[in-house]
């Protein structure tokens, strides 16, 4: 039988967890490609895992993203992203990665063959909206996406304009 402690027991302190890195809670994105919504009209968004070496996620981590110039593809089965800059992780050491390499996405294979159906209709691409991190793995958004014309742009703009003027006018009007 177990001896009854006299005296009561405080609990162990608590150690005070230092802030964890938004990123890599996943409370904000590590790359976003902003010129996206105004070059592309994006239609279907599908969230794919991404293929990548560990010097990678690190520089992801630390914000050295770009995915301006990315595009995805769809080959034999397997989709790939292409151009997207990840730069070189900064305590690097005698191992590192190519900045622009191909990547690899991991899709299912429904989505895939869904995906390769609707690029190979004349003017439908692939672009990659943001990377994030869910539950500590690198996630990308790919946009089914279709071109804008200079004409699409800026209808895109006046009506942006437009409903900026409005919520300014009702602002003005509720004071």
């Amino acid at each position: 039988m177990a001896r009854q402690s006299s005296h009561p027991v405080a609990p162990a302190p608590s150690q005070k967890s230092k802030p964890r890195d938004p990123v890599a809670a996943g409370s904000r994105d590590a790359a976003q490609n902003r010129a996206a919504g105004h070059n592309y009209f994006l239609l279907d968004k599908f969230e794919a895992g991404v293929a990548l070496r560990g010097t990678e996620v690190k520089s992801i981590r630390e914000g050295k993203a770009n995915l301006k110039d990315a595009y995805g593809i769809i080959q034999n089965g397997e989709a790939f992203l292409l151009n997207a800059h990840i730069g070189p992780y900064s305590h690097t050491g005698y191992t590192t990665h190519d900045a622009l390499r191909t990547r690899k996405l991991l899709l299912h294979r429904d989505e895939i063959r869904k995906l390769q159906g609707k690029t190979q209709q004349k003017g439908f691409t692939l672009i990659p909206t943001r990377l994030y991190f869910r539950n500590g793995r690198v996630k990308c958004e790919l946009a089914l996406a279709k071109g804008k014309q200079d004409w699409d742009k800026r209808e895109t703009e006046r009506r942006r304009e437009a409903d900026r003027e409005a919520r300014a006018a009702m602002a003005r009007a509720k004071r």
